[in-house]
């Protein structure tokens, strides 16, 4: 993860920053890349963590993972929004999708980002001004992968019935059963 070209002053004089994710090496390696931003990161591996850090020091910017062991990280955004309104917050996720974007973004994220992000996207989404247009992905979603994945997320959303998840995406069940079977499109 190269260091961009932008100013630390960017930043503010408050460098405060909660990282919040459960996968502790990518925990670790994005704290690190932070620091090297200038940022001051705080880790917390849990929502419980999490939500200790924001009510006890709420930070200036906010990373938050969608899914946790422990819950949904959107009750850490919340928490974030009732402790310190201006706070920066960016919701990070390996499921995306858009109800869940559209979820984070109503409860208080200036942004969303799919894994894999990384630093470089993560510091550009914290200091985006809101008047400003973030620039658009290097490598965007085939639309194939898009609609595999909202497929996925609606599979998951009936506990894995198939019969169900094809009435709701008005399919017919044996063409959702060839889908779920293929690998996921790039």
């Amino acid at each position: 993860m190269a260091v961009p070209d932008f100013d630390p002053k960017d930043i503010g004089e408050d460098r405060s920053l909660l990282l919040v994710d459960d996968d502790e090496p990518f925990l670790r390696r994005l704290t690190r890349a932070m620091e090297k931003r200038g940022f001051e990161p705080e880790m917390a591996g849990s929502v419980a963590a999490g939500k200790a850090i924001a009510t006890a020091r709420p930070p200036a910017y906010a990373v938050v993972d969608l899914r946790l062991e422990d819950g949904n990280g959107l009750d850490v955004v919340e928490t974030l929004r009732e402790k310190r309104p201006e706070s920066r917050i960016v919701v990070l996720t390996g499921y995306g999708a858009i109800a869940t974007a559209v979820a984070a973004v109503k409860i208080g994220a200036i942004d969303y980002l799919s894994k894999p992000a990384d630093a470089n996207d993560v510091t550009n989404a914290l200091l985006a001004r809101s008047d400003e247009l973030p620039p658009p992905p290097d490598n965007p979603m085939s639309a194939d992968r898009v609609r595999w994945e909202h497929i996925q997320r609606v599979y998951e959303l009936c506990d894995r019935n198939v019969s169900e998840t094809a009435r709701r995406l008005n399919m017919h069940r044996r063409t959702l059963q060839r889908i779920l079977a293929k690998r996921s499109p790039k």
